[in-house]
């Protein structure tokens, strides 16, 4: 489970001396090297966000994947939704760190100091991207080693790897602002439930053409169904037709919804 460590006094004070964007900046950085620092430490969390997705994806490799028909060997079919599934899953746990320094009184010491608020959300949400990366690599190397074989070239990979980060970005600055407004660690974990259910209910592990009609609407209109198919053609050069634009949209607008709302809610209840 995350714990909360203050950094030290004097990192929080010192950059805000000459205040400006020099000063938010420090602020921001310091924050970040605290939330990393906080990532290695926990290094269960760390193993279950990785641990988890690559036993998932083994699991419908090697048991379901021969019953499914998905006109593409189901490896590589499965594996950028099991890479959507695991950054959502590590981006869920920013959604503990938080709740962790908003019950912890980590937050009540730092309004005695010099440092910008923004500056607390800022470190947890680039250190989920930073451990979302780390995972992500993980993943891909275990999916390679079960038979993956993406024919992307490098103008297709950094695209793909553009996405994500977009995707990783919007679902980080949401999951802070569920952590703010979570009263205990134990409630900001249902929305790692809530992201590794989603998945299921999108063309992550079977084609919705196959999901009854009330599923297969929802499987073809939630967001993660684009970005999966996207991120599929891109790395194994299936059809990706509107669904890049689709989901480039759905992306920058959680991001932007993520954002505005994780900051909202913190100057709110920073206030209280």
């Amino acid at each position: 489970m995350t714990t909360s460590t203050a950094a030290p006094a004097s990192a929080l004070t010192a950059p805000t001396a000459h205040g400006g964007i020099a000063a938010g900046l420090s602020d921001a950085l310091t924050m970040i090297d605290r939330s990393i620092r906080l990532s290695r430490r926990n290094l269960d969390t760390l193993l279950v966000s990785i641990v988890l997705p690559v036993m998932i994806m083994l699991l419908f490799v090697f048991v379901f994947g021969g019953a499914i028909e998905t006109g593409i060997d189901y490896v590589n079919y499965v594996v950028p939704g099991i890479v959507l599934l695991c950054t959502g899953y590590g981006a869920s746990n920013t959604a503990m760190a938080v709740t962790g320094d908003m019950t912890s009184g980590m937050i009540d010491r730092l309004r005695s100091l010099p440092i910008r608020s923004s500056a607390v959300l800022t470190g947890h949400v680039v250190a989920s991207v930073a451990r979302n990366a780390v995972t992500t690599a993980i993943v891909i190397l275990v999916a390679v080693a079960v038979g993956f074989r993406p024919n992307a070239s490098l103008g297709e990979w950094l695209p793909a790897g553009g996405l994500l980060l977009l995707y990783i970005l919007g679902m980080s600055w949401l999951a802070a602002g569920i952590g703010v407004l979570a009263r205990s660690v134990e409630s900001a974990s249902l929305f790692g439930f809530f992201m590794l259910f989603l998945p299921y209910l999108s063309s992550a592990f079977v084609p919705t053409h196959s999901m009854p009609a009330v599923l297969r609407a929802i499987g073809e209109n939630q967001p993660i169904t684009p970005v999966i198919e996207t991120v599929r053609g891109l790395l194994t050069g299936t059809p990706i037709g509107d669904a890049g634009w689709i989901a480039l949209a759905w992306c920058g607008g959680l991001l932007v919804v993520g954002y505005a709302f994780a900051t909202g809610a913190y100057v709110r209840r920073s206030r209280r």
